[in-house]
């Protein structure tokens, strides 16, 4: 005949039976009533098929059954108790790669420059960085986690807005004091940085079609990098976020961005992987900078 399957709970009570001698002490130490302990012992002894305790006047005390039971509780207790620790220690210290995708500006405008301070925090994540959000997909798992300016519409992702970036017109000192304007307009006489027209689409080259669109341009780029090495080289004026432009003194603004447009900024996973550690310390790290940036 079989016994019943072992229960590690019962171990449990068996344990704390063993080393007080007592129903009574495991009883207040496990907070339930001491017939619990008595029916749990008994449930243990039934599915071993042998009796573990001697019932004295002065307590419980162990058979040679029990002392071997014993050993092998202890053994138990400490692999669950090391599996515990392992496993709040991963959470600690989270652990593993993390693909992250974005745009090329917020990559290296917001994220990089903050790099060295999460690795310092998490020296066990492997960052990967992927700036063809095009192409990568979260949906698709291609990226853990994604920050981007434009947001998804799938129902299975968990989306949040994570802020807002205000672009403006700005020029720099040089060439607006080299280029004076009116006051009534700020652009007489000066000249723009434009997106070539396969990028015509994008918010800061639609503004610019419909707010000025007899508009002079100097220099037309494929990337905001270019727009921003001709602005400081005063080539001219162009519409660019602002975080990124407080981030260069020679730069001023010209329009201010109450009068040009913003743009909300998410953050984006697999409601599935909310709940690993080193993808939600990408995503806090992720708040933390962009409230550090005023983007909020």
């Amino acid at each position: 005949m079989h016994g019943k399957s072992l229960d590690w709970d019962d171990l449990r009570f068996f344990l704390n039976v063993a080393r007080t001698n007592s129903l009574t002490k495991t009883a207040i130490k496990l907070k339930v009533s001491q017939s619990t302990v008595s029916r749990r012992i008994s449930a243990l002894e039934s599915s071993l098929q042998t009796c573990l305790f001697l019932h004295h006047q002065t307590g419980y005390f162990l058979t040679d059954a029990g002392q071997e039971v014993l050993r092998y509780a202890e053994e138990v207790e400490d692999r669950v108790g090391a599996l515990q620790k392992q496993i709040a220690g991963r959470d600690q210290t989270p652990a593993g790669t993390v693909r992250l995708a974005t745009t090329v500006m917020l990559a290296n405008h917001l994220i990089i420059p903050a790099l060295p301070r999460f690795r310092a925090r998490y020296p066990d994540i492997m960052l990967e960085l992927i700036t063809g959000v095009n192409t990568v997909s979260v949906v698709r798992n291609d990226a853990d986690i994604a920050l981007r300016v434009v947001r998804p519409e799938q129902n299975t992702l968990k989306i949040r807005k994570a802020g807002v970036i205000a672009s403006a017109v700005y020029g720099s000192t040089t060439y607006i004091s080299e280029h004076p304007a009116s006051v009534d307009n700020p652009t007489t006489g000066r000249s723009f940085i434009t997106w070539d027209k396969l990028f015509s689409h994008l918010p800061s080259a639609r503004w610019l079609d419909e707010h000025f669109p007899d508009r002079t341009s100097t220099l037309a780029s494929t990337s905001l990098v270019t727009q921003i090495a001709a602005v400081k080289a005063g080539l001219g004026l162009a519409v660019l976020p602002c975080f990124i432009a407080a981030q260069n003194s020679d730069l001023m603004e010209v329009i201010h961005a109450q009068h040009v447009f913003s743009e909300d900024l998410w953050l984006v996973s697999h409601t599935d992987l909310v709940a690993s550690s080193r993808i939600r310390v990408v995503a806090d790290f992720l708040l933390e900078i962009i409230a550090e940036a005023h983007l909020v």
